[in-house]
């Protein structure tokens, strides 16, 4: 089947970025019903399996097929090589028809990790997109996704809607490097979606999860001189299980020291935290969405500069 063949774009097929290996294989399906988390939007789309930023609270390394893979999150991606295809096929069969359609990108990917600057996927499947008018969420914590902010603006002039999610868990990059150690900084996500929001396109910072924040008052200043006027916050989880943050021993230890308290007392202190800064933040953002609630398509009836039913 026409599908099932390769069409990654040509050019090189890096066998490792960074510290990942990558790997190449087709993929069944593109367009997955959305559950769980993210059961409001019709689809979800992943272009990628795994995620080389390796952030080391990511739920989605429960998701992982075996063991190794949990262990390993952060060292390996895998490329959905058919991906582009299997978006074109889906064009023409009713049940996933993007018109109108509200898709997530991503769930358990980044879709602007390293390896999309060599292969283009995520730009093949939004080119794909921008023939049609679906109602698209971006979720990334990289810069590159201004590259495709001609594609995004094309989308809606077909009469579909974007939101570009950008992530940013904390303003302390000793925290940022050992949580996120793959990723890149605080600094140069704010500037990429401030210039997203620039261009004309709906943006939105997601502090998901809200790590430590040293200056709440001038990191919120930070935050609204982006431009940006959406934002979502998620507290730190605990617990293991689906849809939860989990972080290794050394990424609490150095945000424990940072907190002034022994891992005994760590989760009663971050909680503490967490609230004095959520106050701050309440107070100061104009739209502040929060957790699942949070995370519904933004979309809805009303313009694009309006507050969606979402935000208080």
């Amino acid at each position: 089947m026409a599908s099932r063949q390769p069409t990654t774009p040509p050019g090189p097929r890096p066998d490792a970025v960074g510290q990942a290996d990558v790997a190449y294989a087709p993929a069944r399906d593109i367009l997955m019903k959305a559950t769980g988390f993210m059961e409001s939007y019709d689809f979800v789309l992943n272009p990628y399996s795994g995620c080389s930023f390796g952030c080391t609270y990511c739920y989605a390394a429960f998701f992982s097929r075996t063991p190794g893979d949990r262990e390993n999150w952060g060292r390996w991606v895998r490329v959905k090589e058919n991906a582009v295809a299997l978006l074109e096929r889906e064009e023409t069969r009713p049940s996933k028809r993007l018109d109108g359609k509200t898709i997530y990108m991503s769930t358990v990917t980044d879709p602007y990790q390293p390896i999309e600057r060599d292969l283009g996927l995520t730009r093949g499947l939004l080119d794909v997109m921008a023939r049609h008018t679906p109602r698209l969420v971006v979720q990334t914590r990289s810069p590159d996704v201004t590259r495709d902010i001609d594609l995004f603006r094309r989308i809606e002039a077909n009469g579909g809607r974007v939101q570009v999610n950008m992530t940013v868990t904390t303003d302390d990059e000793d925290v940022r490097k050992e949580f996120e150690p793959w990723c890149p900084s605080n600094a140069s996500r704010l500037r990429a979606i401030g210039e997203v929001a620039a261009a004309g396109v709906q943006a939105c910072i997601t502090m998901t999860p809200l790590l430590l924040v040293n200056a709440p008052e001038r990191f919120a200043a930070d935050l609204l001189a982006t431009g940006v006027e959406r934002f979502i916050i998620q507290t730190f989880h605990f617990e293991k299980g689906k849809y939860t943050a989990q972080t290794r021993d050394e990424a609490i230890a150095i945000m424990a020291a940072k907190l002034g308290c022994g891992r005994a007392a760590f989760r009663r202190e971050y909680e503490a935290h967490y609230d004095r800064a959520h106050a701050v933040l309440r107070e100061r953002l104009p739209q502040l969405g929060e957790g699942k609630d949070g995370f519904r398509p933004p979309f809805g009836d009303a313009p694009a500069d309006a507050p969606g039913p979402l935000f208080r």
